[in-house]
């Protein structure tokens, strides 16, 4: 195990303190609150481990940017919040289709448009999961703590890694401006996941940098790199990254892009209990609102309310079993969420149960209280 020290610490730093030790080399980003700090601590840090800092026009180039570093075998990161991930979008499709690993920090504000710039909200869910346009999957982490900021970073990279994909991190200014004592641990060699790379000695004729005959990516060359040939393009391709929109590929390509990811969801997605043992009312929840939901659950076990708290540290792709579970057992569930219900609707798909579901929302940029989770209990929206 690595020597671990303790650091007080802000969730933005904490982030990118994660991601450099996760392997990150390269950072293309846009200041725009409430992210800014990452992309003020990459400036300084990345340079002091061999890396790359690059301030660009917009966020536009700033995920294309990222495309190219990974493209050329770095590890890749941007930090950015609602307004700037909307711009996002369109490369963040040519990375899901040319399956080029990197990381995407929102740290989410209020909205639409620049709404309040430095309020939290946690309107993002459904732009992470559907954003860039076509029929894929992604992965999104919501960490709740600045420890989460740290850890999370490198499990976010890791996943980016082994399925090739980029992986959102969603944030919130909360947590990005929260300040804790995060113990910094740096990771073994093994804790750490790097592409695959084609076995030695591979000749062109015998390199596919796409593969579609199972869910389960294929190796990755970094362009340039020992004499092979890494073709790609944002347009549908073959194994050898050559534009083919033939009925056959195109759905070929579709299903493959959604099973790599939906086909691993146990061992993507992470859940976090608290009080389920017996618990008859459940709180679901993510990011900053976790916080609260767990005082709440408190509250009411004073009260002698049966209440546990389901955590979902992964929100997509979205874990149904837990859910599921939660649903099926208790009587009552409040999702509790800084928007207007966009984890609710999901959860309510689940529920074949007959489950009670309610709401705890809040929509004005500030923290929702444990007082108002425990109201909804008693009488929330159905």
């Amino acid at each position: 195990m690595g020597k671990t020290v303790k650091k007080f610490m802000e969730g933005n730093d904490a982030m990118v303190a994660g991601a450099i030790a996760a392997g990150a080399r390269f950072y293309a980003g846009y200041p725009i609150s409430p992210s800014s700090e990452v992309a003020k601590g990459a400036a300084k840090e990345l340079p002091r481990h061999g890396g790359v800092y690059i301030q660009m026009e917009d966020e536009i180039s700033s995920m294309a940017a990222l495309c190219g570093a990974s493209l050329a075998g770095k590890k890749a990161f941007t930090a950015t919040s609602g307004p700037g991930f909307s711009l996002m979008q369109e490369n963040l499709g040519l990375a899901v289709m040319s399956e080029l690993p990197c990381v995407v920090y929102d740290v989410q504000r209020s909205g639409p448009s620049t709404g309040a710039a430095t309020k939290p909200a946690q309107g993002d869910l459904m732009q992470a999961r559907y954003g860039t346009h076509g029929d894929h999957s992604i992965i999104a982490l919501a960490p709740s703590s600045v420890q989460d900021c740290y850890d999370l970073s490198i499990t976010a990279f890791n996943l980016a890694e082994k399925y090739r994909t980029p992986v959102i991190f969603l944030a919130d200014e909360v947590i990005g401006h929260l300040r804790e004592t995060v113990r910094i641990r740096k990771p073994e060699p093994e804790e750490i996941i790097d592409r695959k790379a084609p076995a030695k000695g591979t000749a062109q004729k015998d390199f596919h940098p796409y593969d579609y005959s199972s869910d389960v990516p294929a190796p990755m060359v970094g362009a340039g790199d020992r004499d092979l040939l890494m073709r790609t393009t944002g347009s549908t391709h073959d194994e050898k990254g050559e534009f083919r929109p033939t009925p056959e590929n195109i759905n070929r390509v579709t299903h493959y892009l959604i099973d790599k990811i939906e086909n691993h969801t146990d061992d993507i997605t992470i859940t976090r209990e608290y009080q389920m043992e017996d618990a008859d009312t459940v709180i679901i929840s993510f990011g900053c609102s976790v916080r609260s939901s767990r005082t709440a659950v408190d509250l009411l076990r004073k009260e002698g309310v049966k209440a546990g708290m389901l955590q979902l540290v992964t929100v997509w792709p979205m874990p149904e079993k837990a859910i599921r579970k939660a649903l099926q057992q208790a009587k009552t569930v409040v999702v509790a969420e800084l928007n207007m219900g966009q984890l609710a609707g999901e959860v309510r798909k689940y529920n074949d149960y007959g489950a009670r579901v309610v709401q705890a929302n809040r929509t004005d940029g500030v923290l929702i209280t444990p007082e108002e989770v425990v109201s909804a209990v008693k009488g929330g929206r159905e």
